[in-house]
């Protein structure tokens, strides 16, 4: 055990599992949050890998089955669950449960019965000495006020989560989460990939089935535009002029076992645009030599081409009704959790949005979100974006803090008050 405390912190995500100890100041282990078996293997011929065995080297991805302990943002198959925690309990933090506490980060608005087998899974499987519970928001308010104390002396922000399965927008007061505010978009990472799956699918490769690999892709190279009109008429220029055309290859399974980009410095030609206007034609006669071979091209099996659809994924979470989602973009889900709370303190969060979660890693994301806001905030009010260190790591970070403070173990359940009272009672220490 390497942290300052006995306290074993779990930010138990959708897509990533983020453990470590209280007082670190990072997570020993940041592992995808499922379990996987390679294509055409049965039960008995090859066991499921989990957590950190998917990252090894050796592993090739390609059409891997996926069962996630997670879905749609709730915790409903506690046995994989139990697989994921056991792999990185056992053999990542080599820590004994028994002998320890644990900070969980649940879901907001989690129900009664997947609170009730949370509980069964940590005292009675695993055998924790004591559990608390804690969101996201409060956790990344908290790390952002003792990172910097004097950008938050009102002790009000508004947290945009962006994470794998739903992205929320949460005031924050105090280190509590004004839950009555708390506004969702059904969208996020998982989402993204799924629709970058069925745009590859239809225009190039059959990938339904490389969630991992698509996963990879669209981390790497999707973007969020700055004009999209201006965008999609650029991505229908010639190969030597498409600022956005890239290639990225597939596994082969002899030499590479996981995907990647073929030409990084092709990927990142977007970036020398403009942020408003035409491409200056003369920019693209300039790589006319260099990309002349791409005139006509020649695509391997195992590679596919990405265009519009690089701008066009991130697009989903500004603008879904132009995807036939009935549901309001980020920047109308964050002003109606403002306009939610006390008219006293709407100027305040506006100009204290920290942006947290994956998702919020895409280039450009906080000045689209600038832009998109903007016009529709009062303009007697400020707007100020705050992007984090690291998105993926803050409300891991912010639970640190917390299990190292003087008051964790009053804000603790133990085994024996769960076994006493059982687990409504118990839950009642965490309500806000």
């Amino acid at each position: 055990m390497t942290g300052g405390s006995g306290v074993v912190v779990i930010d138990n995500g959708g897509g990533l599992l983020k453990a470590g100890f209280g007082g670190d100041k990072d997570p020993i282990a940041v592992v995808p949050n499922c379990i996987a078996k390679s294509p055409g293997s049965t039960a008995s011929s090859k066991k499921w890998l989990a957590a950190n065995q998917l990252q090894a080297q050796d592993v090739d991805v390609t059409g891997m089955t996926l069962r996630r302990p997670i879905d749609r943002g709730y915790l409903i198959n506690t046995e994989v669950q139990r697989e994921v925690w056991e792999q990185v309990l056992r053999n990542l933090l080599q820590v004994d449960p028994t002998n320890s506490s644990l900070l969980l980060v649940e879901p907001q608005f989690n129900p009664p019965g997947l609170q009730h087998a949370t509980d069964e899974l940590v005292f009675e499987e695993f055998g924790f000495s004591s559990l608390c519970v804690a969101d996201a928001p409060s956790l990344v308010h908290l790390y952002e006020t003792s990172r910097q104390p004097l950008l938050f002396r009102a002790q009000c922000s508004l947290v945009v989560d962006c994470g794998f399965s739903f992205t929320h927008a949460s005031p924050v007061l105090q280190n509590f989460t004004l839950n009555y505010a708390v506004r969702r978009m059904d969208l996020g990472g998982k989402a993204l990939t799924n629709y970058l799956k069925e745009l590859v699918s239809y225009r190039s490769l059959n990938v339904m089935d490389e969630t991992l690999l698509i996963d990879d892709a669209k981390e790497k190279l999707c973007f969020v535009s700055l004009d999209v009109p201006r965008d999609l008429r650029l991505a229908r220029l010639s190969f030597k002029d498409n600022p956005f055309r890239c290639s990225y290859i597939l596994p082969d399974g002899i030499t590479s076992k996981k995907g990647f980009v073929k030409d990084m410095d092709e990927a990142r030609r977007y970036c020398s645009l403009p942020a408003d206007g035409e491409l200056d034609k003369k920019d693209g006669d300039s790589d006319t030599n260099k990309f002349e071979d791409k005139k006509k091209p020649e695509l391997s099996q195992n590679e596919f081409a990405l265009t519009n659809e690089r701008f066009l994924v991130p697009e989903m979470l500004f603008h879904p009704i132009d995807l036939g989602m009935n549901q309001a973009g980020l920047a109308e889900c964050i002003v109606r959790a403002v306009q939610a709370c006390h008219p006293y303190i709407q100027p305040v969060l506006y100009e204290s949005i920290i942006l947290t979660g994956g998702s919020t890693l895409f280039p450009r994301f906080a000045e689209r979100l600038q832009r998109e806001l903007r016009p529709i905030v009062p303009e007697d009010y400020q707007v100020k974006i705050i992007p984090q260190e690291n998105p993926i790591l803050g409300v891991w970070r912010g639970g640190s803090i917390l299990a190292s403070s003087p008051d964790f173990a009053s804000m603790c359940v133990t085994k024996s008050e769960y076994e006493e009272m059982g687990s409504a009672r118990c839950r009642r220490r965490f309500f806000h």
